[in-house]
């Protein structure tokens, strides 16, 4: 069974320490456990309910309406709101919530729910980038598992794949081509398959690889399936060869190709003086490269050296 100290409910609900001690005292709302030695410590059921009253007040309800409520009144309530307000901050408390519950069926709603609303595209680029952010963050503050981000991890990949196979293929000759693929030791699934249907919805003949690829991996693929840009993102703060080898290497297996190169190590280095290579950084300047490929152009890419 997890448990929480009063800092790490802090973190994860955003409900400040004196106010959770001034919300025990006054309504005796989620009176804190005590160890031996007197220190506070929460449960999981603790928490889940000290998320229910952060979203509850954040909306408007006064502290001591809340206090009165019933756990499934309070539990009602949100999931109301859930459902109807796509506020920022309601919905990274509902799907913090879900995630440490590890509710799927609640987790997916929440998301549904979204897309619904504001179509696939933004709910992945204004909910769930600001809530991976999020999640990352806590990971690194204890607050959070591995198999938090595991199951997080999962439900949003089942997400993108879905949204994926619901799209035609990208089979306009008018369009250059894509092959998107991770190199070994990089873990970035979420982004490239979320890249993957960017560039699907936009009409763009796309091959997706996955991941522990090597550049004589890539040189195969270029001779069976030749493409127009090679793309991949390098995030790791550390990479066990230099960047520059590594892309040396994958022209010469690919000489007909473009490399796009996204992510840290992208920014942290200046290839602007290396041929057929182009740097972009985060997500956003990932999407703006997108749609200015996603207009017809001339598809004798690689000849612009």
């Amino acid at each position: 069974m997890a448990v929480y100290s009063i800092t790490d409910v802090e973190k994860l609900t955003g409900i400040r320490a004196h106010t959770l001690r001034a919300w025990e005292q006054r309504y005796d709302l989620i009176v804190a456990r005590r160890s031996e030695h007197n220190v506070r410590y929460y449960l999981e059921e603790d928490l889940r309910e000290l998320y229910n009253v952060a979203v509850l007040n954040r909306n408007g309800h006064r502290i001591s309406r809340i206090a009165a409520m019933s756990p499934e009144e309070r539990a009602a309530q949100v999931a109301a709101l859930s459902s109807l307000n796509i506020s920022p901050d309601t919905q990274l408390d509902a799907l913090s919530h879900s995630t440490l519950e590890m509710n799927a069926e609640k987790f997916g709603l929440i998301l549904d729910t979204n897309i619904d609303q504001r179509g696939f595209e933004e709910t992945m680029m204004e909910v769930v980038y600001p809530f991976l952010d999020k999640l990352g963050v806590l990971y690194f503050t204890g607050s959070v598992t591995a198999v938090h981000e595991s199951f997080v991890g999962c439900q949003i990949r089942q997400k993108l794949l879905a949204a994926t196979d619901r799209l035609p293929p990208g089979t306009s000759d008018s369009l250059p081509s894509f092959t998107l693929f991770l190199p070994e030791d990089e873990r970035q699934e979420l982004s490239m398959l979320f890249i993957q249907y960017l560039l699907r919805r936009r009409g763009v003949p796309v091959l997706y690889l996955g991941g522990n690829l090597s550049p004589a991996d890539l040189g195969d693929a270029c001779k069976t399936h030749p493409t127009d840009y090679l793309f991949t993102i390098l995030s790791s703060t550390y990479v066990a060869r230099p960047v520059e080898s590594l892309i040396r290497e994958v022209l010469r297996y690919c000489p007909d190709s473009r490399f796009v190169l996204s992510g840290y190590q992208a920014t942290l280095h200046d290839l602007s003086d290396m041929d057929r290579v182009i740097a972009v950084g985060g997500l956003r300047e990932v999407l703006a490269f997108v749609d200015a490929l996603s207009k017809p152009v001339d598809r004798n890419i690689a000849a612009a050296k």
